[in-house]
């Protein structure tokens, strides 16, 4: 009963509020990746405001890899080897769509392309974010596009030892539109790939 009382206050207060409750869909396909100037051992958590639902390799109590210079990430014991590694969770937090773009299905590809260079991604990376997303895209009438920063960071805690020397996280939070609505761009700025580098890469579908 307690759950269910605050359950329709939560549905009363955004009636009152005059606010269309957005459906998460869950975080999809993170997959972070390791750039180490020398081949090296690394050890990664990951705290979640939220849960797991899939980690692969085996997420366990932390990742403990190690990291070649070409991307090339082995276990511990050399029996195994990945090119990243992958999570999918739920978060408890509230995406930001104050500012963003609005852009046709047909042109989801070649804003994707300029977009995820700016952010700091390389070819192989927006190649394989592109893959992933665009069919999901594409054939909507438009799309709002708004890339979470620190919104989404402080509640997808990243601890990496040893300290990485850049850090490129991008999340893409997004909702298919049938009709084009303003709203104020986006600035988009990305880091300069320094030393031992780390890039994870995802996106999250929100509905209403």
């Amino acid at each position: 009963m307690q759950k269910l009382m605050k359950t329709l206050f939560t549905i009363a207060m955004l009636f009152v509020a005059g606010c269309t409750p957005l459906i998460d869909r869950g975080v999809k396909k993170p997959v972070i990746y390791f750039y180490p100037q020398e081949t090296t051992e690394v050890d990664i958590k990951l705290t979640l405001a939220g849960e797991f639902i899939a980690t692969y390799p085996k997420y366990n109590d932390g990742w403990k890899i190690v990291a070649e210079p070409d991307g090339t990430l082995r276990s511990l014991d050399g029996t195994k080897s990945y090119y990243c590694l992958f999570w999918e969770g739920t978060l408890s937090y509230k995406p930001d769509f104050s500012t963003g773009f609005v852009v046709k299905g047909s042109e989801t590809e070649v804003f994707l392309e300029d977009a995820l260079a700016k952010l700091g991604l390389n070819e192989r990376e927006r190649n394989e974010f592109i893959i992933y997303w665009l069919p999901q895209m594409q054939n909507n009438a438009y799309n709002l596009i708004s890339f979470q920063s620190q919104n989404y960071t402080d509640h997808a805690l990243l601890d990496i030892t040893p300290k990485p020397d850049t850090v490129i996280r991008v999340m893409m939070a997004w909702r298919a539109l049938k009709e084009s609505i303003d709203i104020e761009p986006q600035e988009l700025d990305g880091l300069e790939r320094k030393g031992f580098t780390v890039v994870e890469w995802g996106g999250a579908e929100y509905t209403s």
